[in-house]
């Protein structure tokens, strides 16, 4: 018999400022306990020194999650110099310290600059990615380090904030699969020393800014009718998908799991709408047809 749900089936995406000491499911679970929300799930973790924007989803909105994981991003860290630590961070154990030579502010442009474009980074040890099975982490907390292959990724861009002997403060703009905590390791082993993060914030997350928002004490703070009405509609993360529409009747069909006849020169994956209610995904075919893909339970929930 299977288990009866104890919570609501809200839909939407909350955008949370997460705060410092946390991890990405700490922070998650707090807002879904706000909600009393039966399914929800984060996209793009957050280490616990990390704050910032963290996209939560809710019902509906976690099918669109997995396409969230692949947005650029947006950081501002700080990157303690003459230190290294097992983790990449302050929270872990130091492992060296290097005396920092003297460098110039050109010297170290030129040293961001190395970093920018299409670069090969070799992912941390403490990180999520799996080896044989098991993830990386795990085998770092065991002592363990193991091989891990070079991954391509894009640095788009690296302004530098603030500089002094002992730490430099940058603002990176960077793609997917970029680990902040490698690039803070190899900014210092570059400059002829070694480095390691101190702090970290995520302002910008494909389309959404850490301007939009709200922390856990914000929301706490929110009746239900404000609450809810915080939530954005699950189609936003879509929005670059081309859309089409469909009348009542279609919308049967379509429900129904059936093939309609659509006059639409789109072709490929295509949002779908009814009224302006968005029902799923759904694929335009050369001969002109709609095929439904991925359909959204949207009633009394955003959208």
């Amino acid at each position: 018999m299977s288990k009866r749900k104890s919570g609501l089936d809200v839909s939407g995406i909350i955008l949370l400022d997460k705060r410092l000491g946390v991890s990405s499911n700490q922070a998650l679970q707090e807002v879904r306990r706000l909600f009393n929300a039966n399914k929800a799930g984060h996209t793009g973790s957050l280490d616990p020194l990390a704050t910032g924007l963290l996209p939560l989803c809710f019902g509906e909105a976690t099918k669109v999650s997995a396409l969230m994981l692949d947005d650029d991003k947006r950081y501002q860290v700080t990157i303690r110099l003459g230190v290294m630590t097992d983790t990449g961070d302050s929270e872990g154990q130091i492992v060296a310290e290097m005396p920092v030579p003297d460098f110039s502010e050109s010297q170290l442009l030129d040293c961001l600059q190395h970093f920018t474009g299409e670069i090969d980074q070799v992912p941390p040890m403490y990180s999520a990615l799996k080896h044989q099975g098991k993830k990386l982490y795990e085998l770092a907390r065991e002592g363990k380090t193991v091989d891990r292959p070079a991954r391509r990724i894009t640095i788009y861009a690296i302004e530098l904030l603030a500089f002094d002997s002992q730490q430099i403060s940058l603002d990176v703009r960077c793609s997917k699969g970029t680990y902040i905590r490698s690039l803070a390791e190899d900014i210092g082993h570059y400059l002829g020393s070694c480095g390691t993060v101190t702090a970290l914030r995520r302002t910008a997350s494909g389309q959404f800014n850490l301007a939009d928002a709200f922390t856990i004490e914000q929301l706490r703070e929110m009746d239900l009718a404000t609450l809810y009405a915080s939530r954005l509609p699950v189609d936003i993360p879509l929005s670059h998908i081309p859309a089409v529409s469909v009348n009542d009747d279609q919308v049967l069909s379509i429900k129904q799991g059936q093939q309609i006849d659509l006059n639409s020169t789109e072709l490929g994956t295509v949002r779908i709408y009814s009224q302006q209610c968005f029902l799923g995904l759904g694929e335009m075919l050369i001969n002109g047809k709609l095929a439904p893909k991925k359909l959204f339970q949207l009633d009394n929930q955003a959208h």
